[in-house]
């Protein structure tokens, strides 16, 4: 549709007489988008707003995002980027907190996409169903990249680790290669920090559940599994340091491990070793809040990720994972590539988790880890 330059102004005159009503700006925002303003009018309005208030875990990661990510986009778009640091349940409870008193003075949150996608955040967040319309196209982009509850950044596996010195024969593979202690004897390491699904779903898949039928998960078959190989788990860890530091010390020869603590003990020289079989990939996700001071620089700074693979890439080098853009891992060096699932059969080996599933059985899952565990 074409928008002569009366209109256009007239749009952007209103757009920015109400600037201090969030509820009316976002929806004239979305209105403006559909008539064809674009990303222009975005930047435009965005800047005009001030800054993005964006949430991260500090650290390495701010470091990362900032040199990145949010300089490069501040510097092609003239908004600037602000961050403020919280762990991942700080940030769930400050945000929901200034919801409910009506003071919302952050754009963005950062949340497992599991944490994500639960009724309790989708209540402070808004949908992003309309801005992700325009992403559908884009053939490169893992599945949910862009989905109306947030902007997936970057994905990160659970998976099967093991000493390859230990297995120089065989390499175990799999869930069931786990359970089987004739074939692979040895000390096993299991997580036990209050979040026991993907332990639950291991059970499951090596006593037979095909991955595309794991969920709901059968929580009792699942412990009745986990009955049979829990005399040969010698590490139950709580943090991934500790999964590094059993490792190292030789506490278990074969376990669960985070993706980016197999690839630190790979950079240390220690001999591990890992399977995508099976594996589970859970995603940061950035959120935008309702009624935050800035959406439109919140959504230019989104777009502007997943419009830029190169960026990707450079921010999953950066922190050992995986980026949401298959073209993004191409541009990956091979040392990189070879820590994380980048091609297509990889993928396929992941297993698809229910998310909304998970939420919403937590507790009950929890409650049931909490029963069986001290057992």
């Amino acid at each position: 549709m074409s928008v002569n330059c009366h209109s256009k102004n007239r749009g952007i005159f209103i757009l920015l007489t109400i600037r201090k009503h969030s509820q009316a700006r976002d929806l004239i925002i979305t209105l403006l988008r559909q008539i064809g303003f674009g990303l222009a009018l975005t930047t435009a309005a965005a800047a005009q707003s001030g800054e993005v208030v964006v949430a991260t875990t500090g650290g390495v990661y701010d470091k990362a995002l900032k040199e990145i990510w949010f300089e490069p986009f501040t510097k092609a778009t003239g908004i600037k980027v602000a961050t403020v640091t919280a762990t991942d349940a700080e940030q769930r409870a400050r945000a929901q907190a200034m919801a409910k008193a009506g003071n919302v003075t952050w754009d963005i949150i950062n949340n497992v996409d599991i944490i994500a996608e639960s009724e309790q955040n989708r209540s402070f967040t808004r949908d992003l169903a309309s801005f992700c319309e325009q992403f559908k196209v884009r053939k490169d982009l893992v599945d949910k990249a862009c989905n109306p509850a947030g902007v997936r950044i970057t994905l990160n596996a659970t998976l099967l680790g093991s000493n390859a010195e230990r297995f120089k024969d065989e390499q175990p593979r799999s869930w069931a290669d786990f359970w089987d202690t004739k074939r692979f004897p040895g000390a096993r390491a299991l997580p036990s920090f209050n979040d026991p699904w993907r332990v639950l779903a291991a059970a499951l898949l090596a006593d037979g559940v095909p991955a595309e039928k794991l969920f709901p998960l059968d929580i009792d078959r699942a412990l009745k599994k986990l009955d049979a190989i829990k005399p040969e788990i010698q590490l139950w860890w709580r943090t991934g340091d500790q999964s590094q530091q059993g490792f190292r010390n030789g506490e278990y020869v074969i376990g669960m491990i985070w993706g980016t603590r197999a690839s630190a003990l790979k950079a240390e020289g220690q001999p591990v070793t890992t399977s995508y079989e099976g594996a589970f990939l859970l995603a940061d996700t950035l959120q935008i809040l309702r009624d935050g001071p800035n959406p439109a620089g919140a959504e230019a700074l989104l777009k502007y990720y997943l419009d830029n693979p190169s960026v990707q890439a450079k921010l999953a080098e950066r922190l050992n994972v995986t980026p949401p853009s298959i073209d993004a891992v191409t541009l990956m060096s091979e040392a990189a590539r070879a820590n994380i699932p980048s091609s297509p059969e990889a993928f396929r080996a992941i297993v698809k988790h229910d998310s909304a599933w998970i939420a919403a059985n937590q507790a009950r899952m929890l409650d049931a880890w909490n029963a069986w565990i001290p057992r």
